[in-house]
């Protein structure tokens, strides 16, 4: 069976995948964010988030444990009156964040970078690499409501919003604060399973066969 990494330690991503039915493992790369944005000096949201998401994983394509898997590396980045915010990490931080985004609008980045570390020379009646490394980015629109004060340090308290892009989550706590969502809303958890799709079908891999059987069930989560 063709394997999977995700080269991401969020939760919130490998519950996506699982929910999605979509086999997969977790080996997470000790990139240093601060450092490889320093190196390319990029600035503009969108090409950080993609860039990220490449450089996590290629980091954990150059592992021994990834011979022989396809990994995909994910990164997203928020913008929000021209400015690229990634995760708060401080009350201070996601405070101010939050009442400025308060009633607003941004655009939530998600990178996607796939290396396929198959073997290009298998037989013909194997599963070969492609030795593909691509990515994509998809976006997405995300508007807030009006927040009271109280309520973002009520929602800071919980300390969800510190190690989330933007300072936010639609999948949690703070899906009370968003409005709506113009375009993928799988993008503002931080991975797009159509974006995964489409590259994993550049890489010659049909997403239908990542598929365990383990799809959360639609009654379940009506249930929830």
């Amino acid at each position: 069976m063709t394997r999977l990494i995700l080269a991401s330690q969020s939760p919130a991503r490998t519950k996506l995948l699982s929910n999605a039915g979509i086999a997969h493992e977790v080996l997470v790369s000790d990139v240093d964010e601060d450092a490889v944005q320093a190196r390319y000096g990029v600035t503009d949201p969108h090409d950080t988030a993609l860039l990220l998401a490449r450089a996590k994983a290629e980091a954990v394509a150059s592992l021994p444990e990834a011979e022989g898997a396809l990994v995909i590396g994910c990164d997203s980045v928020f913008e929000f009156d021209g400015e690229a915010h990634g995760k708060p990490y401080t009350a201070e931080v996601a405070k101010e964040r939050m009442l400025r985004m308060s009633g607003g609008m941004g655009v939530l980045h998600t990178g996607h970078w796939l290396v396929d570390c198959r073997d290009t020379d298998a037989g013909p009646n194997s599963d070969g690499g492609t030795g593909a490394t691509l990515g994509s980015v998809n976006s997405a629109e995300v508007h807030f409501l009006e927040m009271s004060e109280d309520e973002i340090d009520s929602y800071i308290a919980t300390g969800e919003p510190l190690q989330c892009a933007g300072s936010f989550t639609i999948d949690g706590y703070g899906g009370a604060f968003i409005r709506k969502v113009d375009g993928d809303p799988h993008t503002v958890v931080g991975l797009s399973i159509s974006t995964l799709r489409a590259l994993l079908g550049q890489a010659k891999v049909g997403v239908t066969e990542l598929w365990t059987g383990g799809a959360a069930d639609p009654a379940d989560i009506r249930a929830e």
